[in-house]
Parts: C-alpha cells; sequence; structure tokens
C-alpha cells in the first residue's frame, strides 16, 4: 500500500500527515490563529504567508514523527479547494512540486471529503452507508455517504447562511469573549444555564441551516439586557441552541434515511455540548455515533492524507499537474474534477 503525504493549508493551520493503508503513522500542525485575532478574524494574506513559512518544517517534522524519509513518499495528496484562496494556493504548489520532484502521483483532495475520511483512521472503513454531519467554521451540511472514494456524495441540507462555526464566532464577538469564537463559548457556557435564555431553533423540519438569524437574536437580546451582561447565561443558551438544531437534524436524517451511524467531524464537533447532546440522541435512536478525537476534528493534515490513502487504494485516477484551485469547490467526490478549472 502506498505510502501518503497529506497536506491541507484551506484556512489558518498548516497541516501535514503520512498515512498508509488506514493508519496514521505522523503528522505535525502549525496554527497562524494568534496572528489573526486581533482582527477578530481569519486574513488571507497573513495566512498564506504563515503557510509559505511553515509547510517545510511541518512536512520534515511529520517525516520525522513517522520514522520514513522523504524518498519513501508514495503518493501526495493535497487540498485543491474550498479555502481561502491564497492559503489552498500556496499548498496546491507545494504539493505539486513534491509529486514532481518524486514523481509519484497527486490527488487533489475536496477539504470536506478530508473531514469525512479523518474518522476513519481512528475507527476504521466507514459503513456502506451512513450520514454525515459537517459542521465547522465555514461549513455545515448532512450529507448522504456510500464508498467515500468511489460513490457520488448526496447533499440533504447545507447552511443557507453562516455555519454554526462562524456564528460562534459572531457571538463571541457580541459576548467580549476572545477568538477563536468555538471554544471561548465553550468554556464561557460551563458555567452558565442552558435555559436561561430561549433563543429560536431555526428552520425546523427541513434538514437545510441557518444560523445567522440565531446570531441576530442573540444581538438583539444583548441590546435588550440593562445592567451587567450575563455571559454564562447567554453562552450558554446560544450553545444550547446550535447544539439542539444539529443533533435534531442529524437524528431525524439518519432515521428518514435509513442509515443506522452518524458521522460528526469538523471543528464544531469538538464541542462539548454539541458531542453531548448528539451523543444521548443517537443512543436513543439507536445510532452508532462516530466522532474523531477533537484534535482530527480541526482541519489538519492527517485528514487530507486520509482521503489520499482511500482514493489510491480504489484505484483512483491521480489529479494531472494543471489541477488548479477551486476556493468555493462543491462536495461530490473525495476528488475535485479536473475539468473544474
Amino acid at each position: 500500500m502506498p505510502l501518503v503525504l497529506g497536506i491541507e493549508t484551506s484556512c489558518d493551520e498548516t497541516g501535514v500527515g503520512l498515512v498508509r493503508d488506514g493508519v496514521l503513522l505522523g503528522d505535525a500542525l502549525a496554527s497562524s490563529m494568534d496572528e489573526h485575532a486581533r482582527f477578530g478574524g481569519v486574513v488571507p494574506e497573513i495566512a498564506a504567508r504563515a503557510h509559505l513559512e511553515a509547510l517545510p518544517t511541518m512536512v520534515r517534522t511529520a517525516l520525522h514523527r513517522a520514522g520514513v524519509a522523504f524518498a519513501d513518499v508514495e503518493a501526495v495528496a493535497v487540498t485543491a479547494g474550498p479555502g481561502l484562496a491564497t492559503a489552498v494556493q500556496i499548498g496546491l504548489a507545494a504539493g505539486k512540486a513534491f509529486s514532481l520532484a518524486l514523481g509519484v502521483p497527486l490527488y487533489g483532495v475536496h477539504h470536506l471529503a478530508g473531514h469525512a475520511a479523518v474518522d476513519t483512521l481512528e475507527h476504521g472503513p466507514l459503513p456502506p452507508r451512513c450520514v454525515a454531519l459537517i459542521v465547522s467554521g465555514g461549513h455545515t451540511s448532512l450529507l448522504l455517504l456510500g464508498d467515500l472514494a468511489r460513490d457520488p456524495i448526496v447533499h440533504l441540507g447545507d447552511t443557507r447562511d453562516d455555519a454554526a462555526g462562524e456564528a460562534f464566532d459572531k457571538v463571541a464577538r457580541l459576548l467580549g469573549l476572545p477568538y477563536p469564537g468555538g471554544p471561548a463559548i465553550d468554556r464561557a457556557a460551563a458555567d452558565g444555564d442552558p435555559e436561561a435564555v430561549r433563543f429560536p431553533r431555526p428552520m425546523t423540519g427541513t434538514y437545510a441551516f441557518s444560523f445567522a438569524g440565531l446570531k441576530t437574536a442573540v444581538a438583539r437580546w444583548v441590546e435588550r439586557h440593562p445592567g451587567p451582561l450575563p455571559v454564562a447565561d447567554v453562552a450558554a443558551s446560544f450553545q444550547e441552541a446550535v447544539a439542539d438544531t444539529l443533533s435534531r437534524k442529524a437524528v431525524a436524517a439518519c432515521l428518514d434515511h435509513g442509515a443506522d451511524t452518524l458521522l460528526m467531524v469538523g471543528g464544531v464537533a469538538a464541542n462539548n455540548r454539541v458531542r453531548a447532546l448528539t451523543a444521548a440522541r443517537c443512543a436513543e435512536a439507536g445510532i452508532v455515533l462516530r466522532v474523531p478525537r477533537p484534535a482530527l476534528c480541526t482541519d489538519n493534515g492527517a485528514m487530507i492524507a486520509a482521503v489520499g490513502d482511500l482514493v489510491a487504494r480504489a484505484g483512483l485516477a491521480p489529479s494531472p499537474l494543471t489541477l488548479g484551485i477551486d476556493p468555493n469547490a462543491v462536495l461530490h467526490g473525495a476528488l475535485l474534477p479536473a475539468g473544474d478549472r
């Protein structure tokens, strides 16, 4: 089985992973998050420069941890989209250079397919049919999955506006909490009452998502509240609304489509309340819940290497060196079509 080097640079994490036959051998991750904190969000040009500086070191570190040499790499997988254009470009250029220098296949991977594939590194192959809830800073989607390498990916519902992670960042700013908002709200909510404020549950009765209205509801409540703001209670109540919405829709999708397994991945899947409520509702419905450990929920190189490993073992044709980035790529399969750019 080929040793696959995976590269992820879609946002502010520079990730490198090495996978062979479903086993993560070594990985490394650098983040430029601290450089973006004062802006309250990721600045694309800062992220791109950080990737350029960090990538060589991350490759060397991952190789060292895996106990292999650069010459041992037999395939390269790299995020080709979606993501910040300048950031994705850095990783794809590096992936092409490594592929050309080593004379090995290149696989241009869809970032979201990586989030789905990474769980196989911990819990083994996915079942023949399952529902995936991908919930992150830029994406919130319910997907029906078959063979991740070979089968088309069916979208059951996607976000219409703000993704869940984006809503966490915006609400954290309203509450005076630091960036990134997801971990900050998770910490603050631990001391709050999730029933203190009944915030709306958006778009009930459908698989689609919308968190812009929920964020606005929090903003209006904060504006009207007299005196000191009960940050912990507001954080807990907002978090409960998100967790309730995500878990209800995901479980309903499994039951409606005859899937006995729910895969929950992406940065927001690391949120303690989202994980706990989804686990409880899956247990009640007789659904197996698969969630990677928190370190693999956020962007990382292992997830891209995992996709490369799956498609290489499936015998899919590699991507051409002429493949271009697609910052707005829609998820239809594990690899980006070569003709898109």
